[in-house]
């Protein structure tokens, strides 16, 4: 079975207190379900026709819309 290494530093000790979690179980599931929605915005972006600079474009309106919410407090 293939292997990875994580990089867990300053979550080990809180790892450990949970001794009964098994955390390789955990990070399974974990890039599984990452994998599963990724595999899902292929899906609904298959025929976009938007270029990566649109994506971009709409990503940063996003991203100060939320901005801005978060400074006014409305969220």
């Amino acid at each position: 079975m293939p292997s990875i290494t994580v990089n867990v530093d300053d979550l080990k000790e809180r790892m450990e207190e949970h001794p009964e979690i098994n955390w390789s179980e955990v990070t399974r599931q974990a890039i599984r379900e990452k994998i599963e929605t990724l595999d899902v915005m292929d899906e609904l972006t298959s025929k976009s026709e938007l270029t990566g600079s649109d994506v971009a474009k709409i990503t940063d309106k996003i991203n100060e819309s939320a901005r801005q919410r978060v400074e006014d407090g409305s969220e």
